[in-house]
């Protein structure tokens, strides 16, 4: 109808208000600093699916030599961030149950839920395959973004079947084996239906590939997103500053009924990323505000 809006459309303050509630909407309105302090909200409210980080955007946050899983959940919850797929060096894989219940703990604390996990390989009768498939269920990630070898397929199939956990073949970018469209579509077409594509927007674009078609292939086989644009086939950037078209693959992944995480990945400014990530979560809020 024409007198009609989606709620995608409507403003932050509209969105918050019905959210938060009218005595929550007043205080968020009585200055653009608290304005801009809501985004975390208006992005769980508007977006149909769940707006987080690739936590490998934190990975120059480091301590004793090692990646500061601390630090990096503190930066997240400052910026609002309650979604992570994990970066290994953040979480890494165990079998360990009381150390994963410790890690759990600690991301609850934080705000934060893991939705995914990789980027990780997989190898042709490894045993380290059930192990991962394993870490992600005591996890409770619902998805692996990984770097299958070829002939490990068979391996996949029975394992996203027996567990019900995603696995999305990411793209590395230019000459990876995986980073053309096509090649990714006729690598998994004869497999489980659990077996798709984490579609990393930044790395397709430097591939010369079209992240919009990629979500178009894929469609219902879509385990995971990297949101991070590319300018000229060469240059990470913030969002919204390259090529990618965001409206289009948000608009896209909705159709599409898309209900994962879609990741903001950031790869500049290793070592003071913050900023930047922020400015990539307010080009979300920005597409989103304009309507899917």
């Amino acid at each position: 109808m024409a007198a009609s809006r989606s709620h995608l459309a409507l403003s932050r303050r509209e969105l918050l208000t019905r959210g938060l509630g009218v005595a929550g909407a007043l205080a968020v309105g009585r200055s653009a600093l608290a304005l801009s302090a809501a985004l975390p909200e208006f992005l769980a409210l508007a977006a149909p699916f769940k707006i987080g980080i690739q936590s490998y955007s934190l990975r120059g946050y480091t301590k004793d030599g090692k990646a500061d899983r601390a630090k990096a959940l503190a930066v997240s919850h400052d910026l609002g961030v309650h979604f992570w797929e994990a970066y290994p060096a953040h979480i890494p894989m165990t079998d360990d149950l009381d150390q994963i219940r410790l890690i759990k703990d600690e991301m609850s604390a934080a705000g934060v839920e893991t939705i995914g996990f990789g980027v990780i390989p997989f190898r042709k009768g490894d045993p380290a395959n059930r192990k991962a498939f394993e870490f992600a269920k005591n996890l409770g990630v619902s998805y692996l973004s990984a770097d299958p070898e070829p002939d490990s397929f068979d391996d996949l199939d029975k394992l996203v079947d027996e567990f019900d956990i995603g696995v999305g073949i990411h793209n590395h970018g230019p000459g990876h084996r995986y980073d053309k469209i096509d090649v990714i579509a006729k690598a998994i077409e004869k497999h489980h239906a659990k077996i798709g594509c984490c579609i990393d927007t930044g790395h397709f674009l430097r591939s010369k590939e079209d992240p919009v078609r990629a979500a178009e292939v894929f469609g219902k086989r879509v385990y995971g997103v990297h949101l991070k644009d590319v300018k000229d086939a060469q240059h990470f950037t913030i969002l919204g500053k390259g090529d990618l078209n965001t409206h289009g693959l948000l608009r896209v992944l909705n159709a599409n009924g898309y209900k994962g995480l879609v990741a903001v990945e950031y790869e500049e400014n290793e070592k003071n990323p913050v900023d930047d990530v922020r400015a990539c979560l307010e080009e979300v809020e920005k597409v989103l505000q304009a309507g899917l």
